[in-house]
């Protein structure tokens, strides 16, 4: 699989990752050994970056990614994590006491002593401007706990707050093919800075994976059921923030784009890795099949229609959600 480097994280890795909510929770359930299962065909389909967060099933998608490595090794994997979630969503909670507190617990979930990367949960925007949180993360990577930080943010603004701070890592934001915005600013700026870009929710929640239908139903623990309107948390994080029927009606206008030997999601895929400042994309898989047919999107000729999806985009999607984030 091709590698790009992720220049202030210090490493390199495969430009398809792996994002293990699913693993967690939010998704419907996934048993720990189909979920073990999951962790290796990607890493047998050459995936090395596997993203998961504290709050992914209150810690069971950590601890599942800590049993994946204690079984299989460490050696060539990048492992990142989110925090700050596991409280109420105030800036006064983002304290560097806070921080030890929930590292500690993410180390003893992953069994590691350094996390590779660890990145700040989409936490409220005032914090991307305050100083002492970020003066406790450089404090966290001096004293070995973490290899590098980053953020996960929800708006373009908080992206580019991010990367102009030189001690940020990597920016991870929704990115996919009915959401553009990052495109005009937040990836030329990443380039420019050294700062890697981890494109999140890169199937818009399954929706481009051309599956859905109109009568499509989820369980009452997914957040395809539960957070429709931004219930639970952001809405944006569900089906990207474009409302469902919107969603089905680009997605038909985009099938007939997809090349002949690609399935749509691998097309949906290869559309983002087609974006050179794009350092890794994060699909998440519930199955062996599922993690290795994303991993193959690295191998999938770069698309020719750019143009038609920008204007499938341009028409459908771009007035319900362009100027939200």
């Amino acid at each position: 699989m091709e590698n790009r480097e992720a220049r202030r994280v210090g490493r390199s890795f495969g430009v398809v990752g792996l994002g293990c909510w699913q693993l967690g929770a939010d998704w419907g359930q996934v048993d720990e050994a189909d979920a073990l299962a999951v962790l290796h065909a990607a890493a047998d389909a050459g995936v090395t970056f596997f993203d998961t967060a504290d709050v992914y099933g209150d810690g069971r998608s950590e601890s599942l990614v800590g049993r994946f490595l204690a079984e299989r090794g460490g050696e060539g994997i990048t492992v990142a994590t989110k925090m700050g979630r596991r409280v109420d969503q105030v800036p006064e909670n983002y304290t560097g006491e806070n921080f030890l507190a929930w590292n500690d617990r993410s180390r003893r979930n992953l069994g590691v002593d350094t996390i590779d990367l660890v990145q700040l949960h989409c936490p409220p925007t005032p914090v991307y401007s305050t100083d002492e949180v970020f003066d406790a993360l450089d404090s966290m990577v001096g004293s070995g706990r973490i290899g590098a930080y980053g953020v996960s943010v929800e708006t373009v603004e908080e992206a580019l707050t991010a990367i102009a701070r030189p001690g940020v890592a990597s920016v991870q934001i929704i990115l996919n093919a009915l959401r553009h915005k990052p495109l005009e600013r937040v990836l030329p700026a990443a380039a420019e800075a050294g700062v890697a870009i981890i494109a999140r929710v890169p199937l818009a929640s399954g929706l481009l994976s051309g599956r859905y239908t109109a009568e499509t139903s989820f369980g009452a623990d997914d957040h395809r059921n539960y957070n429709r309107a931004g219930e639970a948390f952001d809405v944006g994080e569900t089906f990207s923030g474009v409302p469902y029927d919107t969603g089905l009606a680009a997605v038909e206008r985009l099938r007939p784009l997809v090349p002949q030997d690609a399935t749509m999601a691998q097309f949906a895929l290869r559309w983002i890795l087609d974006q050179p400042q794009v350092t890794t994309v994060i699909p998440g898989a519930r199955n062996p099949e599922q993690a290795r047919a994303n991993a193959a999107a690295a191998e999938i000729a770069p698309l020719s229609s750019h143009d038609e999806v920008r204007a499938v985009y341009d028409e459908l999607v771009r007035p319900v959600v362009h100027d939200r984030w």
